[in-house]
């Protein structure tokens, strides 16, 4: 199955309530229309994101298709017309980046209702290729972010491979995807010595610089009905 990851910022000018308000209902209504999608989930950044510093990204929605033909489907469609119009009322048309990528279940584990997200965004080093940086996120790295304490779920999304076959260069090469209990959760996370290991491990996997790390909570949206 097909993943498209989206991360956006909000329109200047619209407050986050507003994004949030706006997202959560009237663009949720034109997505859901789509024919073809199989899950849609909305991140919405935690307001305590805000206290100190804008966050990397307002929002990151995740939606799943069956391959790439049912994604590419949508493109000549009313909907999808619809939808981008729509972005245009409170997403920064600059700031929007997107991800095709591949899942691989790492901790699965449920979710409680209230769990707060990691999502990490990372770019490979210059020096690796795709495949080395998927095989070693996938086989060690990996192995440290799930030793995390408290972590109910991990979850790896790899940039597809025909990105790079095609000679572009994805906006992330893989997206890490980590669920807690709750916002209280995180400061024991960091403090630990798994949270120290994993991140001395890190130069060995990405490249150097901060990675875009937002703490959101996911809404997942109802479907209407099967959209074949």
């Amino acid at each position: 199955m097909l993943k498209l990851i989206a991360f956006f910022k909000r329109k200047p000018g619209v407050s986050v309530d507003d994004f949030r308000r706006h997202w959560r209902t009237r663009h949720a209504e034109l997505v859901v229309k789509q024919r073809g999608m199989r899950r849609y989930v909305q991140n919405h950044v935690l307001p305590s994101s805000y206290r100190t510093r804008e966050p990397a990204f307002d929002g990151v929605a995740e939606a799943w298709f069956d391959d790439l033909d049912a994604m590419r489907a949508l493109a000549p469609s009313a909907e999808y017309a619809a939808v981008r119009a729509d972005e245009a009322n409170f997403i920064d048309a600059a700031s929007m980046g997107v991800v095709l990528a591949d899942e691989l279940v790492v901790v699965d584990g449920a979710a409680p209702p209230g769990a707060v997200k990691s999502i990490t965004c990372l770019r490979k080093r210059s020096d690796q290729s795709a495949d080395e940086f998927q095989k070693y996120w996938r086989e060690s790295h990996g192995r440290l972010v799930a030793r995390l304490p408290g972590q109910r779920r991990y979850v790896q999304c790899c940039a597809r491979r025909g990105i790079y076959q095609a000679g572009r260069t994805p906006l992330f090469d893989g997206v890490a995807l980590a669920w807690f209990d709750d916002e209280a959760a995180l400061p024991a996370v960091v403090r630990s010595p798994e949270y120290a290991a994993m991140r001395a491990d890190e130069p060995n996997l990405i490249a150097p610089g901060p990675a875009p790390l937002v703490i959101a909570r996911e809404i997942e949206i109802e479907l209407q009905g099967t959209r074949a």
